[in-house]
């Protein structure tokens, strides 16, 4: 009888705190919305961040508890976009693929060098040593923080320049963040031509640096039909939203510094 009470004892509290358990269980249970599983099948599963959340995970919960729009997923395309908001009863907006571009074609045989960086691998880093090793003080870095972060393996360095690899780019945005010279911009893949140039120095002084660099000349400008082009602070762009593709100006730029991204080799 020593034994068999305090066994007795034990397991009745067991069952009791297991009864009381199984009980709070039920009355404090925090529902599950349904809708967040199903909305989290048809996002890609990168889990890229892009969105601004935690993940698929986050962006799923913030669609069905906030109302957030699924176009903020930059990565599932319009397909996605428009299945999930026929599913949630959400109005679709319209969804612009876009992709990255380096504005940069200071490659290691166009642009002159200040000296030899022997720091870490990292753009970061050297843009603190006076710009970077580049004359070009608006030039891509070329250390590759940008390739690190892309969670598409759609970026490669090559001759000192990173370059995007078009088929693999999603346009989620994360190299555009990272790139401590703000060069790589998104811009929607159905606008070809571009300016491959960031500088804003004074022609001579662009040149000097670079010999593809954009002297703000001005031509490309004058023979656009649709003034697609501006130039100011001494360096050209082209509205994407404006260009129709003609490639008028990429016939007349003296310094070969616009292309067309959708067929571009690096020098």
């Amino acid at each position: 009888m020593s034994v068999i009470i305090p066994v007795a004892i034990v397991s009745g509290l067991g069952l009791f705190f297991g009864v009381g358990l199984s009980i709070a269980s039920k009355v404090f249970e925090v529902k599950t919305d349904e809708r967040i599983g199903k909305v989290r099948e048809m996002l890609p599963g990168a889990n890229c961040g892009a969105c601004g959340f935690s993940g698929c995970d986050g962006l799923a919960e913030a669609i069905v508890n906030e109302g957030v729009s699924p176009d903020r997923c930059p990565v599932g395309g319009a397909s996605m976009v428009k299945k999930i908001s026929e599913f949630m009863g959400m109005a679709a907006n319209e969804v612009v693929k876009k992709e990255a571009r380096v504005m940069c074609n200071g490659t290691c045989d166009n642009a002159q060098l200040k000296y030899k960086y022997e720091g870490i691998r990292d753009c970061h880093a050297a843009n603190l040593l006076a710009g970077g090793a580049g004359s070009c003080g608006y030039g891509c870095l070329g250390l590759g923080s940008c390739k690190e972060v892309c969670p598409f393996d759609a970026i490669v360095i090559e001759n000192g320049v990173a370059r995007i690899i078009q088929e693999k780019c999603t346009g989620c945005g994360k190299c555009v963040a990272e790139c401590p010279k703000k060069i790589i911009h998104l811009v929607p893949v159905t606008s070809g031509f571009t300016v491959f140039c960031s500088n804003k120095e004074k022609g001579a002084v662009a040149r000097k640096a670079c010999k593809v660099a954009c002297i703000a000349c001005r031509m490309c400008a004058k023979v656009c039909p649709v003034n697609a082009i501006d130039v100011s602070d001494n360096l050209a762009v082209i509205d994407p939203e404006k260009c129709i593709n003609c490639g008028e100006c990429e016939k007349v730029c003296p310094q070969n510094c616009i292309s067309d991204s959708r067929a571009r080799v690096l020098a």
